[in-house]
C-alpha cells in the first residue's frame, strides 16, 4: 500500500470520467445549446455532479442552495439526487443565463425540484432563513466566494454539506506568475476555508476541483 498521493495526469482524469456514470441525453443537449447561445462553457463536469448527487443522497438532502446558476446544469443535476418535496433554491446574476436556465429547467424531469431566483447572491443570500437547507454550492464570482462561505454557514444546517468549486483554479493555482483576479481569489479562499472554525472540509479533485466540507 502506497504512503503517499497518487499523482493524477490527465489520463487518470480522462479514466475517471470514462468510468463514472455519464450525463444523460438533456444534460448533454444542455451543455450543447448552451454553448449555441453564448453562455460561458463552464458547467461542472459530468463526472463531478454523478459526485454532487452521491454526496446529496448520502446525507439524505431536501433543501439545497446554489449560488451560480448558469444554464442549470448543475441545478437539474442536484435536484435528481432530492426526494420528492426536495427543493434546490438557484441563484442567477444574469437575467439572459436565469431565462435560458429555466427553459431547460421546464423541460427536465425535475421543474418543480428547482426554483431560479434572480439577484445578487450578496443580496439574495441574506433573505435566506438560517438552518434552512441541508447543503450549499457555491459555482459563481469567485471574489464573492468569501461571502458566499459566511451566508452558508448561517444557511446550512449543523451536519449539512458546504461545497464550492474551482478550487483548482482553472489550473492555475501553483502557477505563481498568475495575476488573474479569479486565481487570486480562489487562493485566498482556500486559505480561508482550511482556517474557517467549525468547518471540516477537503478539496476533491474532480473537474476544476471542489470543496467539500461539513458543517458543525
Amino acid at each position: 500500500m502506497s504512503k503517499d498521493s497518487t499523482a493524477l495526469g490527465s489520463e487518470h482524469f480522462a479514466y475517471i470520467t470514462a468510468h463514472t456514470t455519464p450525463e444523460d441525453r438533456l444534460l448533454a443537449e444542455l451543455r450543447t445549446a448552451a454553448a449555441a447561445a453564448g453562455l460561458p462553457a463552464i458547467h461542472i463536469a459530468a463526472e463531478q455532479a454523478a459526485f454532487l448527487q452521491i454526496l446529496l443522497a448520502l446525507c439524505k438532502a431536501r433543501d439545497v442552495v446554489e449560488v451560480g446558476t448558469l444554464g442549470g446544469y448543475s441545478a437539474i443535476a442536484m435536484a435528481r439526487a432530492l426526494p420528492p418535496g426536495g427543493k434546490v433554491r438557484t441563484i442567477e446574476f444574469e437575467p439572459k443565463h436565469a431565462e435560458f436556465a429555466r427553459a431547460w429547467i421546464a423541460r427536465s424531469d425535475v421543474n418543480d425540484r428547482v426554483e431560479v431566483l434572480l439577484g445578487d447572491g450578496r443580496q439574495v443570500l441574506p433573505t435566506l432563513a438560517g438552518d434552512s437547507a441541508d447543503a450549499i454550492f457555491i459555482d459563481a464570482d469567485k471574489q464573492g466566494y468569501p461571502t458566499y462561505l459566511q451566508q452558508g454557514l448561517r444557511i446550512v444546517r449543523r451536519g449539512g454539506l458546504i461545497m464550492a468549486d474551482n478550487a483548482l483554479a482553472f489550473g492555475e493555482l501553483l502557477d505563481g506568475s498568475s495575476r488573474d483576479a479569479s486565481v487570486l481569489a480562489i487562493r485566498k479562499f482556500n486559505d480561508l476555508v482550511a482556517a474557517t472554525a467549525g468547518l471540516r472540509a477537503v478539496i476533491v479533485p474532480l473537474g476544476d476541483g471542489c470543496w467539500v466540507g461539513i458543517r458543525q
